[in-house]
């Protein structure tokens, strides 16, 4: 839901011109490619003057771009976007494999990463008939109605977990997992399988399988099959899905000795009252890795 206006200049100090220019560039988080000036004020929260100027301020900077009375992301937005991409350690080892996954499938491919209680798409390759599957890069989704997001949080401590289920399991289509112990069950069956599976749960008629990114720890990220008409092949394509993310691990870790050793038990996962490291959070790990 956006903030108002009061709700933005009575929370805490004001805010400064690079927090309001975030604001309005997250504005555009959206499936709508084109925003008015009155819709930036609404998602953004910002006075109507404050984020009027900002926008011609990105136009000239060329991150937005302008038509009419509609903006939009501009190329230098793009040229930004592009160059994280391809310095992304994560997305640069794992793109040769999910081109295999499609190829073999036939079915669109995700890399997700978790950020607090959503999945960020990192990566889509698909065909057109594919097109019914609600995804783009830099896209998010609930990762609580998403295989995606089942297979990471399968794999995490309950610093990840509890606040996904504190935050709602609101019902996203009939077959959404809503109650909390219904879903750590769920996410105990993930363990068992090594795979998640996403029968509907966030949206009708869209099916997915997914594989967690890991060694013998936490999962870093996730690799997802989904498809319109994939529900009776899921179980076939999960060893598929399986063998790309040990693959892409391997390519960016290597076998390792914890790697090579490791047996279809899954070891047990830390306590929330252990303190964990920095890379808890996938998107946390992906601004330390290597980026030039």
């Amino acid at each position: 839901m956006p903030l108002t206006t009061h709700a933005v200049e009575s929370e805490g100090p004001p805010l400064s011109l690079l927090e309001k220019a975030a604001k309005v560039l997250s504005a555009f988080q959206t499936a709508q490619p084109r925003l008015t000036l009155t819709e930036v004020v609404q998602r953004s929260g910002l006075p109507r003057s404050s984020a009027h100027r900002i926008l011609d301020q990105l136009v000239q900077q060329r991150w937005l771009e302008r038509e009419g009375r509609d903006y939009r992301l501009g190329i230098g937005m793009l040229e930004l976007g592009a160059m994280a991409a391809h310095h992304n350690r994560l997305r640069r080892a794992a793109l040769p494999h999910l081109h295999a996954l499609h190829e073999s499938t036939g079915h669109l491919v995700h890399l997700t990463v978790l950020d607090g209680t959503e999945v960020v798409y990192l990566e889509r390759i698909g065909g057109s008939h594919d097109h019914g599957v609600p995804s783009r890069v830099g896209g998010r989704q609930p990762a609580y109605c998403t295989a995606a997001g089942k297979a990471i949080l399968a794999f995490s401590d309950a610093t990840l977990v509890e606040p996904v289920i504190r935050h709602g399991l609101r019902p996203r289509t009939p077959r959404t997992i809503t109650r909390p112990e219904s879903f750590r069950g769920e996410l105990a069956r993930v363990r068992e399988r090594g795979v998640a599976f996403d029968y509907e749960e966030g949206f009708q008629g869209v099916f997915c399988v997914a594989a967690p990114l890991r060694g013998a720890g936490r999962a870093i990220a996730s690799i997802s099959v989904c498809g319109n008409g994939a529900h009776r092949e899921l179980e076939r394509i999960a060893p598929a899905v399986l063998g790309c993310a040990r693959s892409v691990w391997q390519a960016m870790f290597g076998p390792g000795r914890r790697t090579r050793k490791r047996t279809e038990s899954t070891p047990p996962l830390p306590t929330a009252g252990v303190p964990q490291p920095a890379m808890d959070n996938m998107m946390s790990w992906l601004r330390f890795s290597e980026w030039m």
